[in-house]
C-alpha cells in the first residue's frame, strides 16, 4: 500500500543528490565562462557543494513550516558526518590529521556548535540569530579565501575571531571588488592596445614604396591564407564554445529542476511517514533525512579511504559541519523563525557538542584518528540513534 510512497521518497532523494552534483559542476563552468572570479565561485558554489542536498531539503522544509525537519536534518547531518563518515574513513584507513585542522577549522566548528546551543536555549532561532549565523559563514569563507592565502604563516581560530570583531572583512571585501574591476579594466586596455597595434602596422605597410609592393603583395597573400586558417579556427572554437555553453546551461536548468522536485517530494514523503508512524519531525529529520542526504558523502569517503585519501574526508566533514550550522540554519531561519523541540535542546544538541569535542580530541592524539577511535565514534553514533528512536 505504501510502496509507491517509498518509491517516491527514494526517487526524490536520488533526484536531489544527483541534481546537486550536476548543479555545482555546471554552474561553476558557466561562471568561469563569463569571467567570474575564482573568489566568487568559491564563495557561492564550491564552498556549499557538499551540503547542497542538506541545504535544498532544509530550505524546502522551512517553506513548508516543518522546523523539526530543518533542525533534525542539520543536527543529524553533523552527527552523521562524525559518526558515519569519519568513523568509516578511520576504520578503513588511519586518518592523518594536522595541527592547523584542529586549531583553525576544528575550533570554528566547535564555536558554531556552542553558538547554536546558546541560541536555542529559548527553544527557537529568531531571524536575527539566523542573520548572525549567515554573517559568520560569509566572514568565514572570506577569511579562508582571502586572509589565509595572504599569509605564509598559519592562521588560527583566534585570528578568525579578531578578523570578525574588528570588521576587517569589510575592507578586504572592498579591496577584492576593486581588484576585480581593475583586472577587468587592464584586460580591456590590453585588448584595445593589441587592436590599435594591428591598425598601426597596416598603416605603415600601406606607406611602403613601390619597391616593396611585390613583397607586400606576397605578404598579403600569405597573410590572407593565414588569416583564413585563423578565422576558421576561431569560428570552430567559438562554435564549440557556444555548443559547450548551451550544453552546460541545459544541464544547469535540468539539475535545478531536479533539485526542486527532488527536495519537494523527499520532504513531503518524510513528513508523510512522520505523521503515519507518529514520530516527531525532529526524529525523522535526524534519521531519515540526515542519513539520506549524507549517503553520497559516505560513498565518496569509502572510495577515498581505499585509495589512501582518507584525510580528505575529515577536512570535508569539518567544513560541511560548519556550513550546515552557519549557512543552512542562517538561510532557513531567515525564511521564518525556527522552533526547536525539547528533544533537540536537551538531548541532541548536547550530544552533538560532546561528539564534536571527542572528534577534536581524537584529532589531537598522535595527529591521526586510529581504527579503534573510529570504532568508538561508530558505536557511540549507533547507540545514540537507538536512544533517540526509543525516546521518540
Amino acid at each position: 500500500m505504501y510502496l509507491i510512497d517509498i518509491l517516491i521518497l527514494v526517487g526524490g532523494l536520488l533526484l536531489l543528490v544527483k541534481g546537486a552534483d550536476l548543479f555545482v559542476t555546471s554552474s561553476s563552468w558557466i561562471a568561469k565562462r563569463f569571467g567570474v572570479s575564482e573568489f566568487i565561485i568559491g564563495l557561492t558554489l564550491v564552498s556549499i557543494g557538499t551540503s547542497v542536498p542538506e541545504f535544498a531539503s532544509s530550505l524546502t522544509a522551512s517553506f513548508e513550516q516543518a522546523s523539526g525537519i530543518v533542525i533534525g536534518n542539520v543536527l543529524g547531518s553533523n552527527i552523521a558526518n562524525i559518526g558515519l563518515i569519519v568513523s568509516t574513513a578511520a576504520l578503513l584507513s588511519n586518518v592523518k590529521t594536522e595541527e592547523l585542522m584542529l586549531r583553525r577549522d576544528g575550533y570554528i566548528m566547535l564555536f558554531s556548535v556552542f553558538l547554536f546551543l546558546l541560541f536555542v536555549v529559548d527553544f527557537r532561532i529568531s531571524r536575527f540569530e539566523a542573520f548572525i549565523f549567515l554573517l559568520l559563514y560569509f566572514v568565514y569563507i572570506l577569511f579562508l579565501l582571502d586572509k589565509v592565502k595572504k599569509h605564509d604563516e598559519d592562521i588560527y581560530f583566534k585570528d578568525f575571531i579578531t578578523y570578525f570583531i574588528t570588521f576587517e572583512y569589510i575592507s578586504d571585501l572592498k579591496t577584492l571588488f576593486k581588484t576585480g574591476v581593475r583586472e577587468k579594466t587592464d584586460e580591456n586596455s590590453i585588448n584595445v592596445a593589441i587592436k590599435e597595434g594591428y591598425e598601426v602596422t597596416e598603416g605603415k605597410d600601406e606607406k611602403r614604396g613601390k619597391k616593396g609592393e611585390d613583397i607586400l603583395s606576397e605578404n598579403k597573400t600569405l597573410s590572407g591564407i593565414k588569416d583564413g586558417h585563423e578565422a576558421e579556427i576561431v569560428y570552430e572554437t567559438e562554435s564549440l564554445s557556444e555548443s559547450s555553453f548551451l550544453k552546460e546551461f541545459t544541464k544547469l536548468i535540468a539539475s535545478g529542476i531536479a533539485i526542486i522536485i527532488g527536495a519537494k517530494y523527499f520532504i513531503d514523503k518524510s513528513i508523510f511517514f512522520a505523521l503515519l508512524l507518529e514520530v516527531p519531525e525532529t526524529i525523522i529529520g535526524i534519521s531519515l533525512v540526515a542519513v539520506g542526504t549524507s549517503l553520497p558523502e559516505l560513498m565518496v569517503t569509502v572510495s577515498a579511504a581505499r585509495n589512501g585519501y582518507a584525510s580528505i574526508a575529515l577536512g570535508n566533514v569539518i567544513g560541511s559541519n560548519i556550513t550546515n550550522t552557519l549557512l543552512i540554519l542562517g538561510c532557513t531561519g531567515l525564511v521564518q523563525p525556527l522552533m526547536v523541540t525539547g528533544t533537540a535542546v536537551y538531548y541532541i544538541t548536547p550530544f552533538m557538542l560532546v561528539f564534536s569535542l571527542l572528534l577534536l580530541l581524537f584529532i589531537r592524539t598522535g595527529w591521526r584518528i586510529k581504527r579503534h577511535e573510529g570504532l568508538i565514534l561508530f558505536l557511540l553514533y549507533s547507540g545514540f540513534m537507538v536512544f533517540i528512536f526509543r525516546l521518540g
